[in-house]
């Protein structure tokens, strides 16, 4: 059997790359009704997004977590976001619960779930890493402080997020690119 010509091989590998970009192009509004898009993450070194949603005690015991995390990592060029997991949640209500639980970042609403179907998150909390393209360089835990549904630790004793931006930071691969984050389930509400 023959191999394609290179130029039906190459105009495969384009339209893929074609696609792959078209399928990064997206506008969510935050809390604020600032639109953000992946124009933002050109110049970042790192983009985080935070699967949060209101009513998940996990998702909402790490915001200060969260926050301290965007307040190191923030002025080493790393963007940060939450996004809300919950489609049946009111706008109205994740203003309100980012207000209250004092995002340093922008609470991005998904009603179409476009950042959970393109990392691939299911649960909240769930933290993912994207590389300026969008390309996925980590999905899973925060940290290690939820051992198990109803086992926590007092205190973490891996953290697995600031690992991962540790290692992108100093140009090193991920040491471990996928964990695994417990929660209160991703799910399609409309």
């Amino acid at each position: 059997m023959r191999s394609p010509p290179k130029t039906v091989a190459l105009g495969i590998l384009l339209a893929i790359a074609a696609w792959a970009h078209l399928a990064l192009q997206f506008a969510l509004h935050d809390t604020e009704s600032v639109a953000h898009s992946p124009n933002e993450w050109a110049q970042a070194r790192a983009v985080v997004l935070f699967f949060v949603t209101t009513d998940c005690p996990l998702s909402n015991g790490y915001a200060p977590e969260m926050n301290r995390i965007e307040q190191a990592y923030a002025p080493r060029g790393v963007l940060f976001y939450a996004v809300q997991g919950d489609t049946t949640i009111p706008d109205e209500e994740v203003r309100r619960h980012a207000r209250e639980f004092g995002y340093r970042f922008p609470a991005l609403l998904d009603p179409h779930q476009i950042l959970a179907h393109h990392t691939g998150a299911t649960v909240t909390p769930e933290a993912v890493v994207l590389s300026a393209e969008g390309a996925v360089l980590y999905l899973g835990r925060i940290d290690n402080r939820v051992e198990d549904f109803g086992k926590t630790r007092i205190e973490a004793t891996e953290f697995d997020l600031r690992d991962t931006l540790d290692a992108i930071l100093a140009g090193r691969p991920v040491p471990h690119p996928r964990t695994r984050a417990l929660g209160c389930a991703i799910t399609n509400g409309r």
